[in-house]
């Protein structure tokens, strides 16, 4: 067998990419854009830059410290970008790079999504509760009797 590059490994690695298989590096980014708080955060930067105050008020419910450790794990995965100006008090501003863009216009559809069905998915909750409100989700995933 032939040796391979380093070039030639990354490449195979990159076509051999499953996030269904947990210890894939593509599953753990899943795992990461799909928490709440940087769903939240990417798409309040998708309009411009933004200072962590206004970050702050703009999401509802994110405590300082989710809000600092969502900020900083998006900056190690070059989703957005810190900018320190030196004044007084020190000026932050955060503003998504080009590969956090691409990733805004994804979640801004989905928030989208969420924003635009919210009824009908209530409107779900409500039959099924009504229709089974006794049956509990207890991990048991089978069909329990219910009509398909």
């Amino acid at each position: 067998m032939a040796t391979m590059t380093a070039a030639q490994r990354r490449e195979q690695a990159r076509v051999e990419y499953d996030a269904f298989i947990r210890s894939c590096p593509t599953n753990q980014l899943l795992d990461r854009i799909s928490d709440k708080w940087v769903s939240l955060v990417v798409a309040a930067l998708a309009a411009g830059p933004m200072r962590y105050s206004d970050l702050a008020r703009k999401i509802a419910g994110v405590s300082p410290k989710m809000l600092t450790q969502t900020l900083r794990s998006l900056e190690r995965d070059g989703i957005l970008s810190r900018t320190v100006t030196p004044s007084v008090p020190v000026r932050v501003d955060y503003e998504l790079t080009p590969l956090g863009a691409s990733l805004s216009m994804l979640l801004l559809a989905v928030k989208d999504w969420a924003e635009t069905h919210i009824e009908e998915v209530h409107e779900a909750r409500g039959r099924y509760d009504g229709d089974y409100g006794d049956d509990r989700d207890n991990g048991d995933h089978r069909d329990h009797g219910r009509p398909s």
